[in-house]
């Protein structure tokens, strides 16, 4: 069974756009194509709460060209790309999925898939893991192991760890270097700006646009505002982070200066509260706002949507939210991912590295859960090498390699 918006036309649109980003992610059809003989998936459930997109049906495709049955949903109640759903529906596979869910309708999708007992579990942000380790009805599904895409599901991964409760072992995708260094760095570089863009329409040159965190995401962000010709502040709480922002060239400062002087805020901390209440009653009239971060916990929203004088939706993807001050802000996807909400995510040539590292990590899942122990680790070295190999292949590009003088230097003392 599945649950989506569907339709012919809906159908037709999902197929051009799944062609469109499979004909640019040529390391995961490699990785498929290599694979696909021996239909290692054959008998196998999978399980993913992923954001519905064009590059994932790529991913969710090369999984079922590997033999596995497949049931997901949505990584997020407003990232699901209505045609991509009905596309992959019309597929034989199990979507639970529409674009505009209620907290109430998204629970629901992730417990449908869950119902479908997955082998192995691939989550974006560790709800399903979550539900998986918490939720009664799901204490006894055979999951040998999941995997996990983003930093704020690493982080509540990492807090059940801590906790002695993980059943399964967890592998930690978002950690491999072919992952975070281009997928969050260009990824959510570009398709941040692209998400703005689509939302205001607006110039960003010569613009003040804080980014808050300067992580992966957050030097990413801050790359590509400043080429856009923005005056870029970083806000950040970790020493390290913060000098090499000030390294970098970019102005680094407390959010609560940052408040008062900024016209774009882009908060990519993966953490509550850094934008709050007192920040947002000092914001200049016009301000912008938007979040990057996995939830929508980032930019206290709440009080804007709610404890504003009015709130009107102005475009798509914009509210306009006068505060008690009189002042106008305006507020990009409900504090939501602006990159996804308001624009189509990242680039598919960046999501094929990421995806690759997850259908080898599955397969390495599946292979050696007896002996992994109930604990999270980091992509094994050799599926991040095989991905970098294989990325530089599509991009056909050559490097050196070690002489036998050079590798006898290198091993000796």
């Amino acid at each position: 069974m599945s649950k989506v918006k569907s339709g012919a036309k809906l159908i037709k649109e999902g197929k051009l756009s799944y062609e469109w980003a499979r004909s640019h992610m040529q390391i995961l059809n490699n990785t498929v194509d290599r694979l696909k003989r021996s239909k290692p998936l054959k008998g196998v459930t999978l399980g993913f709460c992923l954001h519905i997109t064009k590059e994932t049906s790529v991913l969710l495709m090369g999984a079922k060209e590997l033999g596995a049955t497949i049931a997901c949903c949505g990584g997020n109640p407003l990232t699901t790309q209505d045609n991509i759903a009905a596309f992959l529906a019309s597929r034989g596979i199990h979507v639970y999925a529409w674009n505009g869910q209620s907290a109430k309708d998204y629970d629901w999708c992730i417990n449908q898939v869950l119902r479908h007992k997955p082998t192995i579990l691939t989550d974006d942000g560790a709800d399903m893991n979550v539900k998986a380790h918490f939720d009664k009805r799901f204490k006894d599904l055979p999951i040998l192991g999941a995997t996990e895409e983003t930093t704020a599901g690493v982080r509540r991964i990492r807090a059940v760890e801590n906790q002695g409760k993980l059943r399964y072992p967890v592998i930690l995708v978002n950690e491999a270097y072919t992952k975070h260094m281009f997928d969050n760095r260009y990824g959510t570089g570009q398709s941040t700006i692209d998400g703005y863009l689509r939302a205001m329409n607006l110039l960003m040159a010569s613009k003040r646009a804080v980014v808050a965190g300067y992580g992966w995401v957050g030097r990413g962000v801050a790359a590509r505002c400043r080429g856009m010709g923005s005056k870029v502040i970083v806000t950040e709480v970790d020493p390290v982070k913060a000098l090499e922002a000030h390294m970098d060239g970019f102005e680094v400062m407390p959010m609560s200066q940052a408040a008062k002087i900024g016209d774009i805020f882009i908060t990519c901390t993966g953490m509550t509260g850094a934008i709050r209440r007192e920040h947002l009653l000092q914001m200049k009239d016009g301000t912008i706002l938007g979040n990057v971060g996995h939830f929508d916990v980032e930019i206290d929203s709440e009080f804007l949507l709610k404890s504003s004088k009015y709130v009107r939706k102005v475009r798509p993807s914009l509210d306009e939210c006068v505060l008690t001050n009189g002042k106008k802000v305006y507020l990009i996807g409900q504090g939501r991912l602006a990159n996804l909400v308001a624009a189509e995510g990242h680039p598919p040539e960046v999501m094929a590295q990421s995806f690759s590292n997850q259908i080898l990590s599955v397969l390495y899942i599946l292979k050696n859960h007896k002996k992994m122990g109930n604990k999270i680790i980091n992509v094994p070295e050799e599926i991040d090498r095989q991905v970098a190999v294989d990325a530089l292949k599509a991009m056909d590009v050559r490097i050196d390699k070690l002489t036998l003088e050079q590798t006898k230097y290198a091993n000796s003392w």
